[in-house]
């Protein structure tokens, strides 16, 4: 692991175990990564932890986006490109590349996933004054999946609601070979 992921991973997982935030009712913590030079941010909570990229073991027929299963500590889990899902570039895996471990619910079950992202960026707590709603972009763009925007640092955060954006990949687990 190159020396910049580890120093990045290691402060978001700071962030991630303990609070770095005070103790505010109306904050909830993020963590963000980026995407084609986009910053995109999941609720903290689902995170379970991150990765550096490992080769995955392809499962036939799965969707372009599904990149494979890893074990993780005796749990199958399926990893899922973010790029491909959003349908942006295609970018050869590199150092910073990560794979974030997401519990992710369906149907009141819980769900262990991996999304693979370009970086982590950062930790924000965010209100929910400081999202704004997800623009109507018309019945040809889905947006069901994006829990709002929210500008911090003069930069736009996109915030995802991983529940439902992973909503398609988890729906039918036999048509991904996964064994719990």
């Amino acid at each position: 692991m190159a020396l910049a992921e580890q120093s990045s991973l290691e402060s978001v997982d700071e962030a991630i175990g303990g609070s770095t935030f005070a103790e505010d009712e109306n904050l909830e913590q993020y963590l963000t990564f980026i995407m084609n030079d986009e910053e995109y941010g999941v609720d903290i909570l689902s995170v379970q932890e991150i990765r550096g990229w490992e080769p995955v073991t392809p499962v036939p027929n799965s969707p372009a986006h599904v990149k494979g299963v890893v074990n993780l500590r005796g749990i199958i889990v399926p990893i899922v490109d973010l790029r491909a899902k959003f349908n942006l570039e295609n970018v050869e895996y590199g150092p910073l590349t990560v794979v974030i471990v997401l519990r992710v619910q369906f149907d009141g079950n819980d769900r262990v996933m991996g999304v693979v992202v370009d970086a982590v960026s950062d930790v924000y707590g965010l209100s929910l004054e400081d999202m704004q709603t997800a623009p109507d972009l018309g019945d040809h763009v889905d947006t069901n999946y994006i829990r709002g925007l929210a500008a911090v640092d003069e930069k736009m955060i996109v915030v995802l609601d991983i529940d439902a954006l992973l909503e398609s990949d988890m729906r039918n687990p036999a048509d991904l070979n996964v064994v719990h």
